[in-house]
């Protein structure tokens, strides 16, 4: 055993170093740069569709803090999020996680008043601070989930850390109108560009 250890000592050694050089490198770049994502839900149409490869930076949240109309990955309210050893290694290298993360739009933030509310003709719209907000990503301002199916329409008062996220596709999104508020902790980064396929590639406005 000691004759064998000793004969790939060398490669062993250089080994372990690579395999903790690139985890090391692989966490470094993830928590002060960025990630690859993908879209597995049409609830971010027509920007985002099924399929769809998005990077995702991290480094302004050092410096900034969300902008209303950023698309962002966050971990939903009710992702559980375990603070283990080995949570916090998948959650940093991207290794076997499995918490839920979510993409949606910032439309309501700290310190506004939130409401959704159709007009005559059928066409459902946002308003912060009692003023209708342009909104020209959403798919379909007459395809919306009625607000007597939902619990969070408002008028609502968001407390500062806090944002409303709602999906492009409102008529097929589980977002901020069902789960309510997102605490400014459980964002993950802003999506800036979609790669791939290499038809759609783009930046993300």
């Amino acid at each position: 055993m000691n004759k064998f250890y000793e004969k790939y000592k060398p490669f062993i050694k250089e080994t372990v170093e690579t395999v903790v050089f690139v985890v090391v490198m692989v966490i470094i770049i993830r928590f002060f740069v960025g990630e690859i994502r993908w879209i597995p839900s049409g609830s971010m149409k027509p920007g985002l569709i099924e399929g769809d490869r998005i990077f995702v930076e991290r480094f302004s949240r050092f410096y900034s803090t969300p902008e209303r109309g950023d698309v962002m990955v966050f971990y939903p309210p009710f992702t559980e999020l375990k603070n283990t050893p080995w949570k916090l290694f998948s959650r940093l290298t991207g290794f076997f996680c499995k918490d839920i993360a979510y993409i949606k739009r910032v439309v309501g933030m700290p310190g506004d008043k939130f409401e959704v509310k159709p007009d005559k003709t059928g066409a459902w719209s946002v308003y912060i601070n009692d003023e209708k907000l342009d909104e020209p990503y959403v798919k379909s301002v007459y395809d919306y989930t009625s607000c007597t199916q939902v619990m969070h329409c408002g008028p609502l008062e968001i407390p500062e850390g806090q944002y409303m996220m709602l999906g492009d596709n409102r008529g097929n999104s589980q977002d901020g109108r069902y789960w309510g508020l997102l605490e400014q902790d459980r964002f993950i980064g802003r999506a800036v560009f979609l790669f791939w396929p290499v038809t759609r590639v783009k930046i993300l406005d």
